[in-house]
């Protein structure tokens, strides 16, 4: 696999979770993700898995992200917070983005409510637990004020109150589609380095432009950056598993139908 297979989600990997195969249960058994084992590990871990398929072939979510973060580590020779507080957080002023919230925080944490009547609220990680892990893929908490200094970065071609965190044509590149015609992807969007890619109108059923691109989080939240409108919207919500996408979609709707000339 290449770097490129990494940041568009064609490297072959996949999430245990994911599938019922004996690759999946693979994953398991190794404890692929433990939250307990460093970034190293978990890679070293990963070694010792088979690969879902041939790297390049097709689109398939997965910790692919993660490796990228282990990747950071040994290019910077740091941790991955480290790295991105001093390239990404710091020149943004995102004072509250991190892997664990300290005590003197907690009291502002949202906490994932269940609906009325409805099932047991999908479980979601401690994020006071002390965990080594820092997962590239998934487990950065932050607020609505922080991700609005990340996303005013981007829609401004990569800076933000003066502070460049990327180059444009870089950044241009990213929300490029890299994936083409593979298969894995839904009617209408292909896949950047790290961004979902709206490739084509009316093959899907969400309405927005071609260009825009953004992803979601597991527990429900969602961004997008659409430069043909000059618009990003964010939507920050604790949500069960069951609800997640509904939600998304509503909220996407909505916003796209506020746009009247």
């Amino acid at each position: 696999m290449t770097v490129q297979d990494l940041l568009r989600h064609t490297s072959g990997l996949t999430y245990g979770g994911r599938g019922t195969t004996l690759v999946h249960k693979a994953y398991i058994d190794a404890k692929v993700g433990d939250r307990t084992a460093t970034n190293e590990e978990m890679v070293k871990r990963l070694s010792t898995v088979p690969l879902l398929f041939t790297p390049g072939a097709r689109w398939e979510y997965s910790v692919a992200v993660d490796v990228q973060g282990r990747l950071i580590e040994v290019l910077t020779g740091e941790k991955l917070l480290e790295a991105l507080s001093e390239r990404v957080l710091q020149p943004l002023g995102m004072v509250d983005t991190s892997f664990q919230v300290p005590a003197a925080k907690l009291a502002r944490v949202a906490q994932p409510g269940q609906k009325p009547n409805g099932p047991p609220m999908t479980p979601r990680f401690k994020v006071d637990d002390g965990a080594k892990y820092e997962s590239g893929g998934g487990g950065l908490l932050s607020t609505t004020e922080d991700y609005l200094r990340f996303t005013t970065a981007l829609i401004n071609g990569g800076t933000s109150q003066g502070k460049r965190i990327i180059g444009k044509k870089t950044l241009e590149f990213m929300a490029a589609d890299h994936v083409g015609n593979r298969p894995g992807r839904p009617d209408g969007f292909g896949f950047g380095l790290g961004f979902e890619v709206r490739t084509r109108l009316g093959e899907s059923a969400l309405p927005g432009s071609v260009g825009e691109y953004g992803w979601s989080g597991a527990a429900g939240t969602t961004f997008w950056v659409d430069p043909k409108e000059q618009l990003f919207a964010i939507y920050m919500v604790q949500a069960s598993d069951a609800d997640t996408r509904f939600l998304r979609t509503q909220f996407r709707t909505m916003v796209q139908a506020a746009i009247v000339d």
